[in-house]
C-alpha cells in the first residue's frame, strides 16, 4: 500500500515502525480497525497500541476488529513490552515521544474486564518515561466502578471512552452489552475518581442521526463533565458492516466544531477522517495538560 504525500523521511519512519510493531507481536488499532490515517500517523513515528490482543468479545456493527466469545488469554508481559517498545519510538523531530494513545478491545471474559491490565500498562509507561503523557481509549467495563477507578487512578492523563453515536441508534450500532447511559456514567465516574483527568469521547456521523440528536448527545457529554469531543465520518469497513447513510460535508463538520466550542468543550476535532485516537489533536491536548501541570507546580 502507498501513502501519497509522505516525505522520504516519513516513509523511513513508517517502515521502521511497521517492522518494530511486527517484531513485538503487539496489535494496533491502526491495522485492526483499518484506520484511514495510518500513513500519516506512522510516518510521524507513532501508532496506537491496542491492548489485550486483537480479538474483542463484543461485536459492534461498525467495527472491523475481530470478535470471539473466548479470545486468547491476556499476556501478562504485555504492559512491560508496550513500555519498552514505545520508549524506542522517535517522533518527527527525532526525540522520544511526548504523547501516546493506547486503546483496547473489550474483554468481558475477564473478571475485571482487563482494567488492571490497562492500568499496569499505564504505570509501566510512566515508570519508563515519567514525562510521557498517556491517553487511553477504554471499554465501558460494563459500568463497573472498580474497573473505572483502577484505570482513572493509574497515572493516566486522558481517559477516553466513546459513546459512538446518538442514544436512539445505540442499540442498532453498538453491541447489545453496551449502553448509551452506561457509557456516560463511566465518563462521569472517571472524573469523580480523578478530577484532574481530561475526559474525551467521540461520535461517528453518517449513521442516520438527526442534528437535534447530535446536539442532545453533546449536551449529555458536557453534563457528564467531558472535556474533549471528536467527530468523524463513519466509513463502512467491509460489506458485512453497517452501511453509510450519508457523507457529511466539511461545512457540517465545521458547524459541529463551533457548536462544541460554544457548549464549553475544551477542545473539539471535527472532520471526515478524524478518529478518536487521531494524532492531530495531540498537540493541543498536550499543551493543555502541560499548562495545568505548570500551574499546579506554581501553586
Amino acid at each position: 500500500m502507498t501513502y501519497p504525500g509522505l516525505t522520504d523521511d516519513g516513509l523511513v519512519r513508517y517502515h521502521s515502525l511497521k517492522a518494530n510493531i511486527k517484531s513485538t507481536g503487539l496489535a494496533t488499532v491502526c491495522q485492526e480497525a483499518k484506520c484511514p490515517n495510518i500513513g500519516e500517523c506512522w510516518s510521524g513515528g507513532t501508532a496506537t497500541i491496542m491492548l489485550m490482543g486483537d480479538t474483542c468479545t463484543r461485536g459492534c456493527r461498525f467495527c472491523a476488529v475481530k470478535t470471539s466469545r473466548k479470545p486468547p488469554a491476556l499476556d501478562a508481559s504485555e504492559p512491560s513490552t508496550v513500555a519498552e517498545t514505545i520508549s524506542k519510538w522517535k517522533g518527527e523531530d527525532g526525540n522520544q515521544l511526548s504523547y501516546i494513545v493506547l486503546t483496547s478491545v473489550d474483554r468481558d471474559d475477564v473478571l475485571d474486564q482487563g482494567s488492571m491490565h490497562i492500568a499496569e500498562t499505564v504505570r509501566k509507561l510512566k515508570e519508563k518515561m515519567p514525562d510521557l503523557l498517556v491517553e487511553a481509549l477504554v471499554p465501558d467495563f460494563k459500568g463497573d466502578s472498580f474497573c473505572v477507578k483502577e484505570v482513572a487512578t493509574s497515572g493516566l492523563d486522558v481517559y477516553a471512552h466513546n459513546i459512538e453515536t446518538v442514544e436512539r441508534l445505540t442499540p442498532s450500532v453498538r453491541d447489545r452489552r453496551a449502553g448509551y447511559r452506561q457509557s456516560l456514567r463511566t465518563l462521569e465516574m472517571a472524573k469523580e475518581y480523578c478530577p484532574k483527568l481530561l475526559t474525551k469521547s467521540s461520535i461517528m456521523l453518517g449513521l442516520g442521526e438527526e442534528d437535534v440528536e447530535v446536539e442532545h448527545a453533546m449536551k449529555d457529554l458536557r453534563d457528564s463533565g467531558v472535556d474533549v469531543v471528536t467527530f468523524g465520518q463513519y466509513l463502512q469497513p467491509t460489506k458485512h458492516h453497517m452501511k453509510v447513510t450519508r457523507y457529511v460535508t466539511p461545512e457540517e463538520f465545521n458547524k459541529w466544531k463551533k457548536i462544541a466550542e460554544k457548549m464549553g468543550f475544551r477542545y473539539c476535532a471535527s472532520g471526515p477522517l478524524v478518529r478518536s485516537s487521531y494524532r492531530a489533536g495531540e498537540y493541543y491536548m498536550e499543551s493543555m495538560i502541560r499548562n495545568r501541570q505548570q500551574e499546579e507546580v506554581t501553586l
